[in-house]
């Protein structure tokens, strides 16, 4: 179980840290879905230290709006656009940054994300140079063009109605060193806390992103 901290980013926010009972293998920065660092969230980071690493997840949204936790209904979905028009990949960035620098004692450090957050996650391969894992990330065409400085894989699922074949294909073309892994799952599929939720897809999903941080971070 992890606790909330206070990071230092270029104001400050808050972050979930897990760490792991054992020695650090390196670190993992969680990104957030447009939900914030809910229980989701919080449960990806706790499993990511059960593997052996320390994981912090920063709220990406503080900046605009402290403590935001959301629920996966419409009325969530709608704050949590909103909130994510107002917070600029650059900004997410530094703040993946801050949280990279707060764990880096841990080792080689990583990143992974979800939905909004797999984009952001894409961003940090490009501007941090950091090994990423992005699943369904919604505005990942929006980086295509600036080439990544680290290993990625991309998980989506072909059910996904916010993702195009037309988007992955694109993603794939920029990125043709990084997996593209595709399964018959919907958007948001690794989350036991909604609907989409897809067992077997989240499980193969989860195993090829343990083996990418064992050969790249840990």
């Amino acid at each position: 179980m992890g606790r909330m901290i206070e990071l230092q980013s270029t104001t400050p926010i808050g972050a979930y840290l897990a760490e792991p009972a054992a020695m650090p293998r390196g670190a993992i920065v969680v990104m957030q879905e447009i939900f914030g660092v809910n229980a989701h969230i919080r449960d990806v980071a706790d499993r990511i230290a059960a593997a052996g690493y320390t994981a912090i997840a920063p709220a990406l949204f503080d900046s605009v709006k402290p403590g935001v936790e959301l629920g996966y209904d419409a009325e969530g979905m709608r704050e949590g656009v909103a909130l994510k028009a107002q917070v600029s990949f650059e900004r997410a960035v530094q703040d993946v940054a801050a949280a990279a620098k707060r764990v880096a004692a841990a080792g080689k450090v990583g990143t992974i994300g979800f939905c909004w957050g797999g984009s952001v996650a894409y961003a940090a391969a490009i501007e941090l140079g950091l090994p990423s894992v992005s699943y369904y990330g919604g505005s990942n065409t929006q980086l295509v063009g600036k080439p990544a400085r680290a290993p990625l894989i991309f998980h989506y699922g072909l059910k996904d109605t916010h993702i195009t074949a037309a988007d992955r294909a694109r993603v794939a073309a920029a990125n043709p060193d990084a997996a593209v892994y595709e399964y018959e799952a919907d958007h948001g599929f690794n989350c036991d806390h909604r609907g989409a939720y897809d067992a077997a897809s989240a499980a193969m999903a989860w195993q090829r992103t343990l083996a990418f941080f064992a050969e790249h971070v840990g």
